[in-house]
């Protein structure tokens, strides 16, 4: 990763929000809650992740009729950036081939997957 990029580490709660505010725009307290999935969460629990994301720089908000409208301040693209780059440096040393060869051992990979990869290496290959 570029020195000058941000680095974004987001626990599984910080990115399930993000992922609200990035598919469905900017969104209530109530709104984030709601859509959020999974175990239900009480409002205060949402409303303080979303304060502590603000402060971090991560999510913005404005105010109308006396509630705050959150909205995304950072692109998936550079959280997905930013969080697989730190993923690939920390667990495998900055070696992508090794990265892959774990996920092609350990999960399952559709022959679709398979062919998708293959596209992607050649297309990769055909820009150097």
């Amino acid at each position: 990763m570029m020195a000058s990029e941000p680095s974004y580490r987001l626990g599984d709660l910080q990115l399930r929000i993000m992922r609200v505010l990035w598919r469905s725009g900017p969104a209530s307290v109530a709104k984030v809650q709601d859509e959020l999935g999974g175990e239900p969460l009480a409002y205060t629990t949402v409303a303080t992740m979303l304060r502590k994301m603000e402060d971090r720089g991560l999510v913005e908000h404005r105010e109308q009729h006396r509630k705050f409208i959150y909205r995304a301040a950072v692109s998936a693209e550079d959280v997905t950036r930013s969080m697989a780059d730190d993923l690939v440096d920390r667990l495998f040393e900055g070696n992508l081939a090794d990265t892959v060869s774990h996920l092609l051992r350990t999960r399952d990979v559709s022959r679709k997957e398979l062919a998708r990869l293959e596209q992607l290496i050649q297309a990769r290959t055909k820009r150097r």
